[in-house]
């Protein structure tokens, strides 16, 4: 059952006590280790500063934290659903797979009964618990230097078809109403964190975001009003660029993008935004930071609401913003690609001063 963390200094204290209260109620994931873990856990214990506290396994997971080993924290308890530890079971055996309920209906199981465990015993379903370990292990791949073809793991479109009927759905259309002759053209990109949109004309690009990102109905909605003559279905030059450098972004070459791009702001968001092309690859700011640099010191918040209106992700690189102490803040693609993000680019900053 979910109930309110305390602070995280308190919550650190009962890690070092292996305090059994917090059994089942609290975990904590290790940037260290990349690993998350029971309060109670008997592994030597992290420092405090690379410690992170969350209510259940499903925050961990998403924040891109495997499960540990030893304390086993997706254990299933005595006299729960045996169930639960089938398909766990299962997904241990295939976690490259792309489970779908038609697999759970397949072993004999009520895909409806199975969500509804799986969200009580861990915060989350088990598809969606599916997905993060394939995204996860993607990642993994791509830091062991295999190329970026075996990590694209979870491209989320497996075909024209199927992503002008995804897209339809997000832009609440018809397929059969987008338009030929449209300015704006919706394609979308494979990368190692998942498939992510994008949208250009002829000359610039308009939007690059993650296909899961919340936000991104919306998104597209501000752009059909903007652009009377719709959006149509395509890759244009812009984007095929966009998707080569992040091809050479993923791969390690590098974190320097010079697709032209289509700033849709306010004169504030867009200077904002320049600010952070301007931050370089493996260095991070706060929004305070930004907020004194660009000479607006009281706009720290202002600041904050501009990084969350970027709809260029990556090219516009928000990820790169932390809070004041130095944690992780929010990001629309969720909090572990993030990370990735920056782990990404402190490799290649590593790289490049070991070569420089």
């Amino acid at each position: 059952m979910m109930f309110d963390l305390p602070d995280s200094q308190t919550l650190y204290a009962a890690l070092l006590e292996r305090d059994a209260a917090y059994d089942g109620r609290a975990y904590v994931g290790v940037s260290s280790t990349g690993v998350f873990c029971r309060l109670t856990c008997p592994a030597r214990k992290p420092k405090f500063e690379n410690c992170t506290f969350f209510a259940t396994p499903a925050g961990c997971i998403e924040a891109g934290y495997r499960a540990c080993k030893r304390c086993q924290p997706l254990a299933v308890p005595d006299g729960a659903d045996p169930a639960l530890r089938r398909l766990l079971d299962a997904l241990d055996a295939a976690p490259a797979r792309r489970w779908c309920e038609g697999d759970i209906l397949a072993l004999g199981l009520d895909p409806s009964t199975i969500r509804r465990a799986f969200k009580r015993q861990f915060g989350m379903t088990f598809l969606e618990m599916a997905r993060q370990r394939r995204l996860r292990d993607g990642f993994t791949t791509l830091k062991a230097g295999e190329p970026v073809i075996a990590a694209q793991v979870d491209a989320g479109f497996s075909s024209p078809s199927a992503f002008r009927a995804a897209f339809a759905r997000l832009a609440g259309l018809a397929p059969g109403t987008f338009r030929k002759d449209a300015l704006l053209k919706a394609d979308w990109i494979d990368t190692p964190l998942g498939a992510m949109i994008a949208i250009s004309c002829s000359h610039r690009l308009h939007l690059l975001e993650f296909a899961d990102r919340k936000a991104l109905p919306r998104e597209v909605a501000k752009l059909q009003k903007a652009q009377p003559g719709g959006i149509g279905i395509g890759r244009t030059a812009p984007t095929e660029q966009v998707a080569e450098e992040l091809g050479r972004y993923f791969s390690g070459a590098g974190a320097h993008f010079e697709t032209p791009c289509a700033f849709h702001g306010t004169a504030f968001e867009r200077e904002v935004w320049h600010y952070l092309q301007a931050i370089p690859g493996g260095e991070t700011r706060s929004y305070s930071q930004i907020a004194a640099e660009i000479g607006r010191p009281s706009a720290t918040r202002a600041v904050a609401r501009a990084n969350g209106a970027n709809q260029l992700a990556i090219i516009v690189p928000c990820h790169r913003v932390l809070s004041a102490d130095g944690s992780l803040t929010g990001y629309g693609g969720g909090l572990w690609r993030k990370n990735r993000l920056i782990e990404i680019e402190a490799d290649l900053r590593d790289r490049k001063v070991q070569t420089g």
